[in-house]
């Protein structure tokens, strides 16, 4: 089969497009033929070993995993002798978390990493889904606790995170504020933000409105800023932080550490949640779907011999929403 491999770090021209053999599936695995899978910050981060902190986790010289994509849709090829919720021909999508993969023309998933695909949406859509949408409900359910009714504000709304970020604050009943650059401002309002903040005209953080969270998702301000939005018992949410112009040592990790540290000191509420892959975030985010309360925006695909120049492009031209690889 044919699949992008990385043998060591560097720019996307690291990214290889070879022949290896087609994965067969351990007894708790699926075999996923890709029909898409979706290009994350987190792929950037893996490709480039930036931030050095994680290195001995992924690979001090180059990385464990060879394959890239995490986020994948498609159908089922085979399945281990253990697996009971699934069975070949099924539509289904997930995340695969740190075993990676998915650009390839096929991978294999551990089930409870998968879930039916949202019969509404096609495979491009439902692929950019797992990652960035399961990081919005983490940081809104599980972490804000947000509530009908509260103030919520997303920085880095038009971003992969952020696109669904306004939509689940949205149905929830939240009032959504959205921070974005001026040609994302017609994109924040289409997918429900009730105010948008051009941020290359004004600073939200030197305004006189306060919200009752903040998620940030951009990482380019200091805690001090970020609070100074907070309603004095806020919740201040961390996550992600993008790409970067690479060479850094502890990236987004030091702003949550920080956060985590001066936490305790604090009324405000400063959390850096994680959001680890599971098939019950997956059903969730698919009924949201299905329900048309959740809508992935896909900004560009590619095939799957152009995803270093997808990796470029989320690297270098700041996309919008999401990207996606097509097998």
């Amino acid at each position: 089969m044919r699949a992008i491999v990385q043998d060591r770090y560097g720019s996307p021209d690291v990214l290889q497009l070879k022949d290896i053999d087609t994965p067969a599936p351990a007894d708790n695995d699926v075999l996923v033929r890709v029909r898409a899978a979706a290009v994350n910050a987190y792929d950037w981060h893996i490709m480039r070993g930036d931030p050095y902190v994680m290195r001995p986790t992924v690979g001090l010289r180059g990385p464990k995993r060879k394959v890239r994509g995490r986020d994948v849709a498609g159908h089922v090829e085979a399945v281990g002798d253990a697996v009971t919720r699934f069975r070949p021909g099924d539509e289904v999508y997930g995340d695969l978390g740190e075993v990676d993969g998915a650009f390839a023309e096929y991978v294999c998933v551990p089930e409870d990493l998968l879930e039916r695909k949202p019969a509404n949406l096609t495979f491009e859509q439902a692929a950019a889904m797992p990652l960035a949408a399961g990081t919005a409900l983490v940081c809104l359910r599980d972490a804000a606790r947000l509530q009908p009714g509260q103030h919520v504000l997303i920085n880095g709304a038009s971003g992969g995170v952020g696109t669904f970020a306004v939509q689940l604050a949205k149905a929830c009943g939240a009032d959504v504020s959205a921070v974005c650059s001026t040609r994302n401002v017609g994109l924040a309002r289409s997918i429900g933000a009730d105010h948008v903040v051009d941020y290359t005209a004004d600073d939200f953080t030197r305004g006189t409105r306060r919200y009752d969270v903040v998620v940030d998702l951009v990482g380019n301000r200091s805690l001090t800023e970020l609070r100074r939005t907070l309603t004095p018992t806020g919740t201040l949410v961390l996550s992600g932080g993008g790409v970067s112009t690479g060479g850094s040592i502890l990236g987004p990790f030091g702003l949550f550490a920080g956060g985590r540290l001066l936490s305790r000191f604090v009324r405000h509420r400063l959390l850096a949640p994680s959001a680890t892959p599971n098939r019950h975030n997956l059903a969730t985010l698919r009924e949201l779907a299905e329900a048309g309360k959740l809508t992935p925006v896909v900004d560009r695909t590619y095939p799957l011999n152009r995803t270093p120049e997808a990796i470029r492009y989320l690297e270098v031209e700041h996309a919008r929403a999401k990207v996606v690889i097509t097998c």
